[in-house]
């Protein structure tokens, strides 16, 4: 017999999990899905997927079609626009970047595609007297350095360095752009798993050897896969192989 699906639980309110996984059942480009697939995909009982699907029917956030069918509905829709139409990137990102200065102390940035640049659009100084300096706004080349290597090997580029780096989630680099600088970066998605930016830490190359550069990049990659699946939330089908080895 099926917990009763109203009682709290450590993590909250079981319906309520209930009905968002049911939601969450639909992958991108789904437009509708049968009752047996939805019970399959959300692991509950068929009678326990129904009535869910009808209590948020019943305010528009699942619709089902006239051959019985399950689909969601404009409830949902309204529910994202909203999200998209508040959404701060920034807001979002600064924390993580001063997570990633107090784990690794040093600086830590943010940077986004601009057409055949990257810009930074967030940063964090770190403590050391002796840092990179980046300022935000900046607009660097996409093909020297950590965080453009990294948005160029998630946004399709061609080649076995490219490959490789989708294969691990993240790229060092040291002395690439300029000789005496070193950084390690990794991407962060957004809503459907598409390439939001690359999250990285750069300093001085004296201080940044490989091995605590290598050191740096599991705290890198941690702090940008909890990025992503905060932003793009469950995983699926287009959850990039190396985040999707990762569990937040």
């Amino acid at each position: 017999m099926e917990r009763n699906t109203t009682e709290e639980t450590p993590g909250g309110v079981t319906a309520v999990t209930r009905a968002l996984n049911l939601m969450e059942a639909f992958a991108v480009g789904e437009s509708s899905l049968s009752l047996a697939e939805l019970s399959r995909r959300s692991g509950m009982h068929k009678t326990t997927a129904l009535r869910l699907a009808r209590t948020l029917a019943l305010s528009h956030y699942m619709v089902q079609t006239d051959d019985g069918q399950w689909r969601l509905g404009p409830a949902a829709g309204w529910l994202g626009a909203r999200y998209q139409a508040g959404f701060d990137v920034n807001r979002v990102v600064e924390p993580t970047l001063h997570e990633l200065v107090r784990a690794t102390g040093e600086s830590a940035s943010f940077y986004v595609r601009e057409g055949d640049i990257r810009a930074c659009i967030a940063r964090v100084e770190g403590p050391q007297s002796l840092r990179h300096h980046v300022r935000i706004g900046e607009r660097l080349p996409l093909d020297k350095g950590a965080p453009g290597r990294v948005i160029l090997a998630f946004s399709g580029a061609s080649g076995a360095a490219y490959e490789a780096i989708r294969e691990r989630g993240f790229h060092i680099s040291a002395g690439e752009r300029e000789v005496d600088v070193s950084s390690v970066a990794a991407p962060v998605f957004s809503t459907n798993w598409r390439l939001l930016g690359s999250l990285c830490i750069s300093g001085p190359s004296s201080r940044l050897s490989l091995a605590k550069l290598e050191k740096h990049a599991k705290v890198v990659v941690r702090a940008a896969n909890q990025l992503s699946y905060s932003l793009a939330g469950a995983k699926s089908e287009a959850t990039p192989r190396a985040v999707s080895r990762w569990h937040p």
